[in-house]
């Protein structure tokens, strides 16, 4: 993981994931890194961030939002 920020860390990590990525895992993998203290809110801010950035695609699944990375197959 080469991008010290956050939110690079986080974009990182949810490429490794095998599943989408809802807000709630989104802090668990936060609170496995060097930002151990993040929270739900800052989690959720950033993952619209990294959408908004075109990183991840956000679907609407069965009344939850979950988040995909976006051109990982290069």
């Amino acid at each position: 993981m080469t991008d010290l920020t956050r939110r690079g860390w986080l974009a990182a990590a949810i490429t490794t994931e095998p599943t989408p990525v809802t807000t709630h895992r989104a802090a668990q993998l936060l609170a496995a890194s060097p930002w151990p203290t993040t929270g739900r809110n800052t989690a959720r801010k950033d993952l619209r961030a990294l959408t908004a950035r075109g990183l991840l695609a956000a679907v609407d699944t069965a009344g939850r939002r979950t988040y995909t990375p976006i051109g990982t197959a290069a």
